[in-house]
């Protein structure tokens, strides 16, 4: 063979050796350096560190020259992968800590480690809400005497507040459950009580179970007549009022220092719409403050709609049908940490029912359920 052939062939091969070497991505001597890993806590904030109790957390790590990554997560199994971040998610319920083992790998199998420690929290199943107080009407004639009390004492001098043009009584008249329904029933006739006659009776029914916090949920349909002045609502069971079920039992202060939430009013003269209010007495300064909304409620006189409220030590939201009509802080200058009662009325005139049309004969409110739940 011709030497300088074989020369060039062997000058040839080493060159293509070389060539190959010095192009490799990653050079097999070097191992991987400076493993930083982050644990990310899904849902943590500074008042819930270990997160928002799903037990999820997210791992993402990263070192020079690494190539592969695994992830071990209290003993458990190794998951290898060429991400630099994983989810996992821890199912023991409760607040555990846990160890979290991650390892950076070199092309050639070299390798650097860190094992971690974090705290998560794992909520339970949801509990759900107990029903503590309801009535279905599920009977016939008056409401339950065990679950209702009929306030009939005007605590104005014999009369109602707000300039209310009624009495309110205790005759199956103005109250009773037929056909699955309670009927609180307003209608025009003279009637005397205390010394003093009005033009109109009605009823005004105060549950005899109080409650703090909890899901109110009262199916109703309104009266259509004008000068009507439909109520779903709560005061505080300490209220000052005279006639009212509870009396003293809870403490005896003035309205508005009591607190009221008004989860559904209307109006006698607008009866496509409904509203949402609270009213209270600063508790640190004693100053009466009032917010609310109203809402659109079509055909709240022809159907039945769901009227609602949640209340909570950090906030008291009023529903229509689940639709919010306002939401309100529960902050420590409101009164809402105390014991409340419902309360379920037709008034007639006043601040809100307005003027009485002289056609007016009867108008009737048809509850047909109320619930009350507490977690």
């Amino acid at each position: 063979m011709n030497r300088s052939k074989v020369f060039l062939n062997i000058f040839m091969l080493a060159f293509f050796l070389v060539f190959s070497c010095s192009s490799t991505d990653v050079d097999p001597t070097i191992r991987p350096t400076n493993l930083t890993v982050i644990i990310t806590v899904v849902g943590a904030s500074d008042s819930a560190p270990a997160g928002d109790g799903s037990g999820e957390v997210r791992v993402s790590a990263y070192a020079e020259n690494a190539v592969r990554y695994s992830y071990r997560f209290e003993g458990g199994e190794t998951i290898e992968t060429s991400s630099r971040t994983v989810n996992h998610l821890f199912e023991e319920e409760g607040t555990h800590s846990y160890s979290i083992e991650v390892k950076a790998f070199s092309a050639t199998g070299e390798s650097v480690s860190e094992t971690l420690t974090v705290t998560v929290y794992k909520s339970g199943p949801p509990v759900a809400p107990s029903l503590v107080f309801a009535d279905e009407f599920d009977y016939e004639g008056s409401p339950d005497p065990e679950k209702w009390y009929h306030q009939v004492v005007g605590p104005n001098n014999g009369s109602w507040y707000n300039g209310e043009a009624q009495h309110y009584t205790a005759r199956p008249v103005n109250s009773y459950v037929s056909d699955g329904t309670l009927k609180i029933r307003a209608q025009r006739e003279e009637y005397t009580s205390g010394g003093i006659t009005k033009s109109f009776t009605s009823a005004r029914l105060n549950s005899k179970y109080a409650f703090t916090y909890g899901r109110v949920e009262v199916r109703a349909k309104l009266p259509s007549a004008g000068g009507t002045w439909p109520a779903i609502w709560t005061l505080g069971a300490n209220i000052n009022e005279s006639g009212n079920f509870f009396g003293s039992q809870y403490g005896s202060v003035g309205w508005p220092a009591c607190g009221e939430i008004d989860i559904m009013e209307q109006r006698g003269w607008d009866k496509s719409t409904t509203l949402g209010y609270f009213h209270w007495g600063d508790t640190q300064t004693g100053a009466y403050r009032t917010e609310g909304s109203s809402t659109a409620v079509p055909g709240s006189t022809d159907e039945f709609h769901l009227y609602i409220l949640e209340w909570d030590d950090q906030r008291m939201r009023i529903y229509v049908d689940e639709i919010l009509v306002h939401e309100l802080s529960n902050t420590a200058d409101k009164p809402y940490d105390n014991p409340h009662y419902l309360l379920l009325n037709v008034a007639m005139g006043g601040n809100l029912g307005g003027e009485i049309p002289g056609s007016f004969t009867e108008g009737i409110m048809e509850v047909d359920y109320v619930r009350v739940y507490r977690n």
